[in-house]
């Protein structure tokens, strides 16, 4: 004890602290497992919201959804369509159409322009069929905005080919997306037919027994498989099948897909449901916006539903840390009783440190180091045990969704600030509930604790 009589630097106390902390290794380790547990449950919970807004942001830039931004007719209403309706427009009312979507394609900043078309259709493949909205998607954007699985792009917009979404093949029972590739897929569409419009058959029209309709069919080769999303699929592209716009104009299809176009055309806007502008930056979309309404169009960007999106996820990450802080209280409660034993287990030990001239100083900083050791190893395990956990749980559920032929996810992410804040927080927690235990030793006075001895 001699080290007591000269102010105590950093290597007596670490010393002290060791030997003390090594006489009561069972506490000591029950302490330790409880402050790992605390910070696991912690970094699991604040990965798990971090591994989700990682992999939407990732999402939104692979399919270029930064720079996107959809222009509909004025009244249009974009629920279902990931936005939300403009209360305030600019002008009168606009046909969304060719020449609409070619004066979108010249404005600065713009790099394309086209509209979204979608026609029902029954789709064929391998002996069974399903109804499907198909959708018109030009060569270039396929390109920049399908993420393929199998196979390949469009050559060009009048290629006779189509690209059918993994998801959609599932539902067929195909399991090997490879297999399709180069297979022929039948497309059976309707069309108004008015020549055999009977005025006669009026009352069958308006009932619905009949209707002035045509069917064809039309033979395809599948030349691609876009990949299935963990996330599902946003913006402009969301069917099943794609069709070049090329070959698209020579399809017989129906004029709507939706009850927005029919009143439409029943208001003698015959025209385009929504047209996908594509700008160069994010930087351009609030211009681009901005001269559509100008025009008398309805506008949103999913540049600004994300950032709602990023709003929800820091709510979600502050729910999921509290329910973390729960463990790590309960941590630190262990923490303040294992100090205290040790402060009643050592009443005659401080009592002798003091008596040959360690003064109230040095005792706090002893059991503060003692306390912080105790929360830094805890982190640091807390750390292993989160990381093993999420990588646990990340491969049973991965599992599940490969049956569902769902694409492998991180669902947990682990940035160097989190990693570094779960100990740092560790080490401040367990500081914090040492402060009454080594206020407690500082008070303890050497002649009652000589006498107790």
């Amino acid at each position: 004890m001699g080290r007591a009589f000269r102010k105590l630097g950093l290597r007596d106390t670490v010393d002290f602290a060791r030997v003390d902390l090594a006489q009561m290794k069972l506490r000591t380790s029950l302490t330790v497992v409880g402050v790992a547990v605390g910070v696991g449950a912690l970094v699991a919970m604040v990965g798990f919201g971090a591994g989700l807004e990682r992999n939407l942001t990732q999402s939104f830039a692979r399919l270029d959804l930064f720079n996107t931004v959809t222009v509909l007719p004025r009244g249009t209403n974009p629920f279902g369509r990931g936005g939300r309706p403009e209360a305030k427009l600019q002008g009168e009312g606009a046909v969304l159409d060719d020449a609409a979507v070619a004066a979108f394609a010249a404005w600065p900043g713009v790099v394309s322009a086209f509209p979204e078309v979608r026609f029902p259709a029954l789709v064929g493949l391998r002996g069974r069929e399903e109804f499907r909205l198909v959708q018109v998607v030009p060569a270039e954007a396929a390109r920049s905005s399908v993420a393929l699985e199998a196979g390949r792009y469009f050559a060009n917009d009048d290629e006779e080919g189509v690209i059918v979404r993994a998801s959609f093949l599932r539902q067929l029972g195909v399991r090997e997306s490879s297999s399709v590739v180069g297979q022929k897929l039948e497309l059976k569409s309707l069309a108004l037919d008015l020549s055999a419009f009977n005025p006669v058959e009026i009352g069958a029209y308006l009932s619905g027994q009949k209707l002035p309709l045509k069917s064809s069919a039309r033979a395809l080769t599948v030349v691609g498989v876009a990949a299935m999303s963990a996330f599902g699929e946003a913006g402009p592209f969301q069917s099943d099948v794609y069709l070049p716009s090329g070959a698209a104009a020579r399809v017989d299809k129906l004029p709507f897909t939706s009850i927005w176009d029919l009143f439409r055309l029943g208001e003698g806007m015959i025209g385009y449901g929504a047209a996908t502008v594509r700008v160069s930056s994010p930087a351009a979309v609030e211009g681009v916006k901005a001269r559509a309404r100008e025009m008398g169009f309805s506008t949103f960007a999913l540049v600004d539903q994300f950032e709602e999106l990023r709003r929800g996820f820091l709510f979600m990450d502050m729910v999921l840390a509290a329910v973390g802080m729960v463990a790590i209280f309960v941590a630190a409660l262990g923490i303040i009783n294992t100090m205290v034993m040790s402060v009643l287990e050592r009443y005659g030990e401080i009592g002798i440190m003091k008596a040959v001239g360690a003064s109230n100083r040095d005792i706090r900083k002893i059991f503060f180091f003692e306390s912080g050791a105790i929360g830094f190893l805890g982190g640091l395990g807390g750390l292993a045990l989160g990381w093993v956990v999420s990588g646990v749980i990340n491969r049973v559920v991965n599992l599940f969704a490969a049956r569902q032929g769902i694409p492998p996810l991180a669902y947990f992410h682990f940035p160097l600030w989190l990693m570094a804040g779960a100990v740092l927080f560790a080490v401040a927690i367990s500081l914090a509930a040492g402060i009454y235990p080594a206020q407690r030793a500082a008070r303890v006075d050497p002649a009652v604790a000589l006498r107790h001895e």
